[in-house]
């Protein structure tokens, strides 16, 4: 499998992030490894919150959140997806499989960090990856929040806007990430910021990973990833731990998308779920410290 590795000078002076990287090897599933990126901040002993982001951002995502938290004395750590910020990036879009996306993330978490009593909190594709860690090793997990996210299995229809998005995003030329993550939040965007989030990627060529993500959401039932995720489910239904819905008011891609979760795990039930308004699909970047309270609070009361 061939990778690409942004060079690290696209990453200095981007706005609000000071953060240190680290790096862990993965096995890439052909034979070779991949270095996966994460942050790790806040007191080292403190209790665990595992930020996971989806398509086509990256942990900057989490920059406004991660002081919130870890002045909360909340370990954060919050991976790049293979493909995306800092980690590598497989060159052919044929590398990438939920499945692998699955398995690059479980050697992360689970092998390399050793992960336990985590708080999860999830947006985007970060749901579709994260909600499978919890249903491979829910002992690993004390909490989960999800926001503006799901784990579709294919048996349901989309909504109109995410075939959309889907179409786009596997017709369009060269994807403008920086623009689509702009389009995709409901509070105007600084220009140093959209470029930030177009940081990891110099050019269309490490771009394989953004462009084919949406093309691996589970759309109808012969999908490859539909038993995996039925079988996730049957899990997640049994989950009784506390679990918080946080979506926002203004993403036509997921509305309604709490209401499935708030229906079938358990430990939905009596959790004071929230809308966080004046967002749109990107609500980690249009209200970052209010969604960061939103973790801290649930931690505060179910520890």
């Amino acid at each position: 499998m061939r990778a690409l590795r942004t060079p690290d000078e696209r990453f200095e002076g981007l706005p609000g992030f000071t953060f240190g990287p680290h790096y862990a090897e993965v096995a890439d599933g052909d034979g070779g490894t991949l270095r996966v990126h994460y942050l790790d901040e806040g007191p080292a002993d403190g209790p665990v919150v595992l930020l996971m982001h989806g398509e086509p951002s990256w942990c900057f995502l989490y920059r406004t959140m991660i002081p919130v938290l870890a002045e909360a004395g909340l370990r954060c750590v919050a991976p790049d997806l293979v493909g995306f910020g800092r980690s590598d990036k497989p060159t052919e879009t044929t590398d990438y499989t939920y499945a692998r996306h699955v398995a690059w993330m479980s050697a992360l978490v689970f092998d390399h960090l050793d992960l336990t009593g985590a708080t999860l909190f999830c947006q985007d594709w970060g749901g579709l990856v994260g909600l499978r860690l919890v249903a491979a090793q829910p002992e690993r997990f004390a909490r989960v929040v999800v926001a503006n996210t799901g784990l579709p299995t294919g048996d349901a229809p989309m909504s109109d806007a995410f075939l959309a998005w889907q179409r786009y995003s596997q017709e369009t030329e060269d994807l403008p990430v920086g623009r689509i993550v702009r389009g995709g939040c409901a509070q105007p965007m600084a220009d140093e910021v959209v470029a930030a989030y177009d940081a990891p990627f110099p050019d269309a060529s490490y771009k394989a990973g953004a462009r084919v993500f949406p093309s691996l959401v589970p759309t109808r039932p012969d999908d490859p990833a539909h038993d995996d995720n039925i079988a996730a489910w049957e899990v997640l239904r049994r989950f009784d731990r506390p679990w918080l819905c946080a979506f926002s008011d203004s993403d036509p891609i997921t509305a309604g998308g709490d209401a499935v979760f708030r229906r079938a795990v358990p430990g939905a039930a009596g959790q004071p779920h929230v809308t966080i308004t004046g967002a749109g699909h990107f609500l980690q970047e249009d209200r970052g410290p209010e969604v960061a309270r939103v973790v801290t609070g649930l931690v505060a009361a179910t520890s």
